[in-house]
C-alpha cells in the first residue's frame, strides 16, 4: 500500500511540474524518464547494496571523528563554552553548563570548510564532481556548465557551486540558468550535512549523515528533471563545452586557511539568520496566540494544513502528515536548518521512524524564500546581464527545489519498507 501512496505521489508531483510548465509541448519526456530511474538506481544501489552500505555506515565514523576535533580546537579556544572544563568550582548537585550552539555544532563549519578546501586543492573534489556530471550529460542531456553545476551542488553551497562555471554562466540560456538554480534549491552542502547529522543523530543514531549524503545525491536527478520539466530547453541552447576546474589555492595550508575562513563566514551568517527567523517566527505567534481559540494557532500549525496533503502523498500516513508538513512548512518559509533543529526537538513518538526518515529526505534541500535572493545575488554578480532572466525564475526554482526534494521522499519511501 506505502508503495502504491509512493508512486501515486511521485506522478502527483511530476504532473504538478508539467501543468506548471513553461511549454508543455517541448516537455522532453526521455529526460523526465532518466530522472526517475536515476533516482531509483542511485537510490537502491547506497541503500540496498551491502558494500555501499558500509561505506555510508564509515561517514558516520567521520562525523564523530570531525565532532571531536571542532571539540578539541573550540575548547582550546574558547573553554567551557564549547563544553570544556570549567574554570570554576561547581557547587555541589551542579553540573557544567552544556556547550553553547555557536560553540558546539555550529563550530563544525570551519572544520569541514577548511577539509572540503583541501580535497580540492589536491583535485578529489573535482573528480568526483566531473564523474556525476559526465553521467547527467550522457543521459539526461545537460550542457557541460550546467552538468558541473548541478553536480558541484550535491557536496557544495548554492552560492559556491556557480562559481565553477563563472565563466561560462553568461552563455547559459533561460533553461541554463533553471537547471542552476534548482539544483541550488534541491540539495544541501557537505558541511550542513555533517551539521545536520549531528543535530539529528539522538533521533537514529549512526545513521543519519549517511541518508543526508544518499538524499542530496538523488535529489540531482530529481532537479534535473523537474527545471527541465517546468524550463524546458529551446532547441540549440545546451552547450556541451566541459569546464575546467582549476584550485586557485597555493599550497596546504592556503587551502586550510581559505577554507576555514569560508566556514567561519558560513558560521556567522547561518548564526545571525537564525536569531532572526527565530525571533520572527516568536512575534509571529505570539500575534496568533491573541486569537480566541480553543487550540491556539500558531504559523507551524497553519503552515503545515498546506503541506500535510503532500507528506500524506510521498507516504507519512495521515496521522503524522500534519507534524511533517509543519517541518516542511518551516524549511520553505525559513530554512531546513530550522526545520531540522525542530525535528530534533520533536517527541520521538510523534512520528514512525519511516515518516522521519521520509521527512528528514524531503527536508534535504535549500529552497527557501531566502535562498532566492542569495541565489539571484550570486547568479547576477556573476553575469549581470541575464539579471531579469534570473529575477523571473526565483520563486519557479524554489517551487521546483521543492517538489524535486519531495520526489526524494517519496522514492525513500517507497524503497524502505515501514
Amino acid at each position: 500500500m506505502w508503495v502504491l501512496r509512493g508512486l501515486l505521489g511521485m506522478a502527483v508531483l511530476v504532473g504538478l511540474g508539467w501543468l506548471l510548465s513553461e511549454n508543455r509541448r517541448r516537455v522532453d519526456w526521455k529526460g523526465v524518464a532518466w530522472g526517475v530511474g536515476l533516482q531509483f538506481a542511485f537510490a537502491l544501489l547506497l541503500v540496498k547494496v551491502p558494500v555501499f552500505q558500509q561505506v555510508l555506515a564509515q561517514l558516520n565514523r567521520v562525523v564523530r571523528a570531525v565532532e571531536r576535533a571542532s571539540h578539541e580546537g573550540g575548547a582550546f579556544v574558547f573553554g567551557y563554552l564549547t563544553g570544556g572544563e570549567a574554570p570554576f568550582a561547581l557547587k555541589e548537585g551542579f553540573a557544567a553548563a552544556p556547550s553553547l550552539f555557536f560553540f558546539g555544532p555550529l563550530m563544525m563549519l570551519i572544520v569541514v570548510g577548511a577539509l572540503s578546501s583541501v580535497l580540492f586543492h589536491f583535485g578529489i573534489l573535482q573528480k568526483i564532481v566531473g564523474a556525476f556530471a559526465h553521467l547527467l550529460r550522457r543521459t539526461m542531456g545537460l550542457g557541460g556548465a550546467e552538468g558541473v553545476a548541478v553536480a558541484a551542488n550535491v557536496f557544495m553551497g548554492q552560492s559556491d557551486a556557480p562559481l565553477l562555471i563563472k565563466p561560462y554562466v553568461g552563455q547559459l540560456g533561460r533553461a541554463g540558468l533553471m537547471c542552476v538554480m534548482t539544483a541550488g534549491m534541491t540539495t544541501i552542502s557537505g558541511s550542513l550535512m555533517i551539521v545536520y547529522a549531528s543535530i539529528l543523530d539522538p533521533l537514529m543514531p549512526g545513521i543519519v549523515l549517511g541518508h543526508l549524503v544518499v538524499a542530496s545525491i538523488i535529489s540531482a536527478p530529481a532537479a534535473v528533471m523537474v527545471a527541465r520539466l517546468m524550463v524546458p530547453a529551446e532547441a540549440g541552447e545546451v552547450d556541451h563545452e566541459v569546464p575546467n576546474l582549476k584550485a586557485e589555492t597555493h599550497g596546504v595550508v592556503d587551502a586550510l586557511l581559505a577554507g576555514a575562513n569560508d566556514g567561519a563566514k558560513v558560521l556567522v551568517n547561518v548564526a545571525i539568520m537564525l536569531v532572526a527567523i527565530i525571533a520572527v517566527v516568536s512575534l509571529v505567534n505570539q500575534a496568533l496566540g491573541l486569537i480566541p481559540l480553543g487550540t491556539p494557532l500558531s504559523l507551524e500549525r497553519m503552515l503545515g494544513w498546506v503541506m500535510a496533503p503532500a507528506m500524506w502523498l510521498v507516504g507519512v500516513p495521515w496521522s503524522e502528515a500534519q507534524a511533517a508538513g509543519e517541518l516542511m512548512s518551516i524549511k520553505t518559509v525559513f530554512n531546513e536548518f530550522v526545520a531540522y533543529v525542530a525535528l530534533a526537538k520533536q517527541p520521538v513518538d510523534a512520528m514512525s521512524e519511516h515518516s522521519r526518515l521520509i521527512t528528514i529526505y524531503s527536508l534535504c534541500g535549500f529552497a527557501n524564500f531566502s535562498s532566492v535572493g542569495i541565489l539571484a545575488g550570486t547568479l547576477t554578480a556573476l553575469c549581470p546581464e541575464h539579471k531579469r532572466t534570473i529575477a523571473s525564475l526565483g520563486l519557479k526554482a524554489m517551487v521546483a527545489g521543492t517538489i524535486g526534494t519531495l520526489l526524494t521522499g517519496a522514492v525513500i519511501g517507497i524503497l524502505v519498507k515501514p
